[in-house]
């Protein structure tokens, strides 16, 4: 479960890096920040 997680959070932060890119700078940050929370070196919400 870790592990998905770990994935989970590493494909959101790349989405929102590629999202800011592409101009879309708020859904960036968005993704960003759910993608530390999810990952679980953050704040975990499934914990």
């Amino acid at each position: 479960m870790v592990t998905l997680l770990w994935i989970l959070a590493v494909i959101l932060v790349i989405a929102g890096i590629f999202a800011i890119i592409r101009g879309q700078l708020l859904w960036g940050i968005v993704l960003i920040i759910v993608g530390l929370l999810v990952g679980p070196g953050g704040v975990s919400i499934f914990a």
